[in-house]
């Protein structure tokens, strides 16, 4: 089983995709191919920010909690 790409690789590949589609160096039988991987890559892109957000709002809030109750 092939390894989840971490957001940089994701990108990297991302970018590379999109330069190869856009210098028409994509063969046609391997377009659909690329889409769909691009479609995956950015799905996770997508998770990966969002799972980071939501971490920091919860070590933004934890903090928060903590300087009230110093103040306390």
């Amino acid at each position: 089983m092939a390894k989840t790409p971490s957001y940089r690789e994701a990108i990297e590949e991302l970018e590379a995709i999109v330069q190869e589609i856009e210098n028409e160096t994509v063969d046609v039988d391997v377009l659909t191919e690329k889409v769909k991987r691009a479609t995956y890559l950015i799905k996770l892109c997508k998770k990966k920010l969002r799972e980071t957000d939501d971490n920091i709002k919860k070590i933004l809030k934890e903090f928060e909690e903590e300087e009230e109750v110093m103040e306390e």
